[in-house]
């Protein structure tokens, strides 16, 4: 099996902290798959009866998946590990009083060492594992779910750096099984509906797109010991470039049918403003000796970074967790015919929208977007919205679990694929490397290595 050829390779070290910056950009042989290997775009597993389902983190999203997937039919929660006794012990109780005695009635426990989920893969044996951790272990477990069996569904990103993607991919295509990022975003009803649009030609040929996770997030730093800030921090310290930015990026490229038959990415500039919100934080609300004092945040408070694709198009990416400002996704897509734009959500089009305006100079929004909705809402979106309330995010994430058992209950490709979470989670390493550079356009892995110009695009599903 041949082997990829980088100048260098950098990890998260024990402690959490990774220094990516420096990773260069990656070139790959697109013929270079061994012979054993599957190609896993529109890959079908064989169907799941039931589905046995394992899960690895519950501090946080891990244990809301868990209860989202525990109450729908046909799916078994078969063990639960975690750090910390309390998480495990919590979200056990929780799939049993789901389960009435009927179900998930023997979930299996584990807790305390760090590798013990390791045992649990052997013990247990899941068909599927679902990863909500620390970034530094998405990959490591992803790779080790998969070479035990079962199909790994890991929360964003799929991983941190450019020769851990290549990994997964690689343990994919060899074990022959899914390896799903899940971007819960694609299955917000906005995102679904300009998706819908967008395929059906509404606002014509798409041309650029802007996409951002602008989400203040200092409080976070609050969780000293456990919880996200705890580990999360240090990334803000040490790595300098959009280390987040694929809830906002993931629908824009379902939009364009990136790295499925349209276009690709093809290279990115990446910018950083002057890192000072994080220790302007720190210094007001901790006391000189404390541990967040300590750091040197080299990190940029906000990041832009610009796409270019193989066709001419560009998508400008936005992250900033640190600064005083309202959330947003930005969630844009420019058209030949109209556009379409969120935060708030607004659109308007050539020729103008029936009934409400005359022209693109005016925006459909506020109380006229009930006539947008009712004409353009996704199937998806109608058929599961209420079976999804109140699963979290406005139910997006209860879509999304929805949307994962009934693809492998059934025996159908996922919405995502392995190589999409790859690709969308590059931005960050390849914007570490460009900021480091002064702006240096970088350019992107093809991790389909030349698969996607056959790949059909992701369906309308009803």
């Amino acid at each position: 099996m041949k082997r990829r050829s980088f100048l260098k390779k950098t990890s998260l070290s024990v402690t959490g902290v990774a220094v990516a910056s420096m990773l260069p950009s990656c070139t790959y042989d697109s013929k270079d798959r061994p012979s054993a290997s599957q190609y896993m775009g529109g890959f079908a597993a064989p169907k799941l009866e039931t589905v046995r389902a394992a899960f690895i983190g519950v501090g946080a999203r891990g244990g809301d998946h868990m209860k989202f997937l525990a109450e729908l039919s046909g799916t078994e929660v078969v063990a639960i590990s975690d750090l910390y006794e309390d998480n495990v012990k919590k979200w056990g109780t929780i799939a049993n009083d789901i389960g009435k005695g009927e179900r998930h009635n023997n979930v299996k426990l584990y807790y305390g060492e760090e590798d013990l989920w390791r045992t649990m893969l052997d013990e247990v044996k899941p068909d599927v594992v679902f990863i909500a951790t620390n970034w530094k272990n998405h990959a490591p477990m992803a790779i080790a779910s998969m070479e035990k069996g079962a199909h790994a569904f890991v929360e964003v990103p799929m991983a941190v750096t450019l020769q851990e993607m290549w990994d997964i991919v690689d343990t994919s295509e060899r074990t022959h099984k899914h390896c799903m990022m899940m971007e819960n975003v694609n299955y917000s009803r906005d995102e679904l509906m300009f998706l819908n649009m967008c395929r059906q030609g509404v606002i014509g040929d798409v041309m650029h797109g802007e996409a951002a996770y602008i989400h203040e997030l200092r409080w976070q730093m609050e969780e000293q010991e456990r919880g996200t800030g705890s580990w999360r921090t240090h990334h803000y310290a040490k790595r300098n470039g959009n280390l987040y930015p694929t809830h906002g990026l993931g629908p824009v490229a379902q939009y364009m049918n990136i790295a499925r038959q349209d276009d690709m990415f093809n290279s990115m500039v990446s910018y950083s403003t002057q890192a000072l919100g994080r220790q302007l934080y720190a210094e007001k609300n901790y006391p000189a000796d404390h541990k967040w004092n300590q750091l040197d945040f080299k990190g940029g408070d906000l990041n832009t970074s610009i796409i270019k694709t193989n066709i001419g198009r560009t998508i400008m990416v936005q992250w900033d967790e640190t600064s005083p400002r309202p959330y947003s996704r930005h969630n844009l897509v420019q058209g030949t015919k109209g556009i379409l734009a969120g935060f708030p959500t607004r659109a308007a089009f050539d020729g103008g929208f029936e009934g409400v305006t005359e022209n693109h100079h005016r925006w459909v929004q506020g109380e006229h977007l009930q006539a947008l909705y009712e004409k353009y809402d996704h199937p998806l979106y109608k058929r599961l919205n209420k079976a999804a309330k109140g699963s979290g995010h406005g139910g997006m994430d209860g879509i999304m679990v929805y949307r994962i058992v009934e693809c492998l209950q059934k025996g159908l490709p996922l919405d995502q694929n392995v190589y999409e979470g790859c690709l969308w989670s590059a931005v960050a390493p390849l914007s570490e490397q460009s900021v480091a550079n002064g702006g240096a356009p970088q350019e992107f892995p093809d991790f389909t290595r030349g698969n996607w110009k056959s790949t059909k695009p992701l369906d309308i599903i009803s």
